[in-house]
């Protein structure tokens, strides 16, 4: 009988036996399908706005994006935020960080108690939870926010993470002393909050100006 060769589709990667296991496709890089790993303001403000306009749980999905964005929330972070950290009438949100963060307590502007009081806290001890009353899981979290970056017609692969990126970009945009950010984000090596200033363009702003 002949031997019979294995074909493989042009432009597929090959699949590599090992010990007699095939292994599982590479990933691909980000950097293959995005040029940068956090959202502008305007982006961020584009995913709010199809948070509001697509599917049924609009003021939940709001108020999620709005929170991670403002906090720099983990997805494990946000998936375990209970109603037992939010003061809405001090205005106050303590933020337990994962990944041996330093937790901090941190204010809530107006816009964040508005959309934390239009969701249902008597169901359930966590803030963002499921059809079934249950917290959301980090899959829950990471498909509703793909979902959204479609909605926005942003023009790339969005995942939650880089709306902890954003809120790092954007308060050193605005200005602030970098450990003061190292605190709000919760990092306890000031190293990882120093990268976000290689990100704004302060730096710069008087390069070329007569």
């Amino acid at each position: 009988m002949g031997t019979v060769s294995h074909l493989r589709a042009p432009g597929r990667h090959r699949r590599i036996a090992e010990n007699g296991k095939v292994s599982p496709p590479r990933r691909r890089p980000n950097t293959e399908s995005r040029s940068r790993e956090h959202l502008t303001p305007e982006e961020v403000a584009k995913l709010l706005v199809a948070a509001r306009r697509t599917g049924r749980h609009g003021a939940r999905d709001e108020a999620l994006v709005l929170m991670t964005y403002r906090h720099g929330l983990r997805v494990s972070e946000l998936v375990a935020l209970r109603w037992s950290q939010v003061e809405l009438k001090a205005g106050l949100l303590h933020v337990t960080r994962r990944k041996n963060g330093t937790p901090s307590t941190h204010p809530l502007q107006g816009d964040e108690l508005r959309a934390l009081r239009k969701l249902d806290s008597a169901g359930s001890a966590y803030v963002f939870t499921s059809e079934r009353g249950g917290p959301m899981t980090d899959s829950n979290v990471r498909k509703l926010i793909a979902r959204l970056g479609q909605a926005a017609k942003l023009g790339f692969p969005v995942h939650p993470h880089q709306l902890r990126h954003a809120c790092g970009y954007a308060l050193v945009k605005a200005g602030h002393d970098t450990r003061r950010i190292q605190l709000w984000l919760g990092h306890r090596n000031i190293a990882h909050t120093v990268r976000y200033t290689t990100l704004a363009d302060a730096p710069f702003k008087e390069f070329w100006r007569d």
